[in-house]
Order: C-alpha cells, then sequence, then structure tokens
C-alpha cells in the first residue's frame, strides 16, 4: 500500500485544466483559410484538384466544407501562391450541416450553440453516450476513447460512455455508416428513451470522407439520423470532441 501511495505523490496532478490547459502538437492543423490578402490567380484550380474529398468549392469566392475536409495538407502543397495556411484553433464543431460551409477568405466558423432550456434541465449536469463504430477506421474511436483517461477526465464534467443505449442520452457515432452497420445503428438509436442526441465525430460520419462515392457505406449519417452536433476532423483532436460536447451542454462561456 505505501509503494503505491508514494508512487501516486511522485507522480502528482495529471489531469489537465480544460480548456485553458490544452497543448496541442506542433503538427496540428485547424481550420484550412487563405493568408490574409492573398488573391487567387483566375481559374486556378490546384487546390481544388488536389482535395481527395471534393472539400473545396469554387462559388465566386474559394470556400471549404469542413464536413469533407481531411485537414490534409494535399490542398497547401498543391497552392502555387503559398496561400493556404492552417489555424490553431480546436474549437470546430457545429449544430447545423450548413455551418461547416465558409469562405476561406473571411468567414470563419459559427460558434456551436447549447441545447435548449428544456434538454439541458431533462440531462441535468450530466450526459451518458453510446459509442457506436459505424464502420470507422478506428481513429475517431481511439480520439474520443482517450478522453476517459487521466489526462482529460471528461467524467469531472458528467460525461461518460455507456455499455448500453438504453442507458445513454444519445449516440456518438464515428464512422461512414457501412452498410452492414446501418441496421445496427438505427436499432442503437431507437433503443435510447426520448430525448436524444446523435453527435457526429469525424468525417465520416459527416459526409462519408474517402468513402463518401462508395457503395458499401451511406456516405455518412445525413439522411438517416437527426444530428445534433457535428465535430469535423480526421480524426478530430480530443481536445475538438470535448469542447464540441462541452458547448453543446453549455458548460462553455
Amino acid at each position: 500500500m505505501f509503494p503505491i501511495l508514494k508512487s501516486r505523490i511522485h507522480q502528482g496532478y495529471r489531469t489537465m485544466e480544460f480548456p485553458e490547459g490544452v497543448k496541442l502538437p506542433e503538427k496540428f492543423r485547424g481550420k484550412p483559410f487563405l493568408a490574409a490578402g492573398s488573391t487567387c490567380p483566375e481559374n486556378c484550380q490546384s487546390c481544388i484538384e488536389a482535395c481527395p474529398t471534393q472539400a473545396l468549392i469554387q462559388e465566386g469566392k474559394l470556400k471549404i466544407d469542413l464536413g469533407k475536409c481531411l485537414f490534409c495538407p494535399d490542398c497547401q502543397e498543391a497552392c502555387p501562391q503559398n496561400y493556404i495556411q492552417y489555424a490553431r484553433d480546436f474549437s470546430l464543431s457545429a449544430r447545423k450541416r450548413e455551418d461547416l460551409i465558409l469562405e476561406m477568405d473571411t468567414e470563419t466558423l459559427k460558434k456551436a450553440q447549447s441545447l435548449d432550456k428544456e434538454m439541458k434541465r431533462v440531462l441535468g449536469r450530466s450526459l451518458r453516450l453510446r459509442q457506436v463504430s459505424a464502420g470507422g477506421c478506428n481513429a475517431c474511436e481511439a480520439d474520443s476513447n482517450v478522453l476517459g483517461t487521466i489526462g482529460w477526465d471528461m467524467g469531472r464534467f458528467g460525461i461518460q460512455f455507456v455499455a448500453s443505449p438504453r442507458h445513454a442520452d444519445g449516440i456518438l457515432l464515428t464512422g461512414p455508416v457501412t452498410q452492414n452497420m446501418k441496421l445496427a445503428l438505427l436499432k442503437t438509436y431507437e433503443a435510447i428513451p426520448e430525448p436524444k442526441l446523435v453527435i457526429a465525430v469525424g468525417t465520416c460520419a459527416i459526409s462519408g470522407g474517402l468513402f463518401q462515392t462508395h457503395p458499401e457505406t451511406c456516405s455518412g449519417v445525413e439522411g438517416i439520423l437527426p444530428v445534433d452536433l457535428y465535430i469535423p476532423g480526421c480524426p478530430p483532436h480530443p481536445s475538438s470532441i470535448l469542447e464540441g460536447l462541452l458547448t453543446l451542454l453549455g458548460r462553455l462561456v
């Protein structure tokens, strides 16, 4: 017992403050944007052609769909003018799908709104989620699971993953929703008591990602279940996931 207590004292307090204590890695890439004052050459399609998921859209101004973006550097490397940069902000969640489509030169991501007063009253100060991996590669799943470790400890905010959908307040969905997982997803959703939430985590869950046109996927959750929160990324950083959940609960100002 004494060696255990000694080791615990030596380790000290390991849980980070959130969001103040978040330390992002050097390679972290947030929202892509165009450098200030940059003007893309007319008819230059280099970045659009390089994007593997057609996340870039030319509609007068260059736009990006964060729900399709893999946050890879392909567009940045393809830009002959080196105009494309990545922000360091990990706050990427949105309540509406259309809020993820932004003009790259000026528009910033609209801050997600919290749940309405009645829903927050029903949930109280807790949120129980059933995690459903609907054909995911395990990247989004891993970055969701790490939130239960001592460094993040999402349980201190009243957020937990549960084994049974009957004990859950909603689904945290990852993966492009393969045809084999569609029925399981629908049955899981049906088993959750009303009122219930759906949180789409990762580009695959939002739009299908790299698999959006594959016949064995449903190209994400759109059209299958109503979504209450979108958290883009491939995969989203754990900070982005936790920030989105706390914003939804109205725990971040």
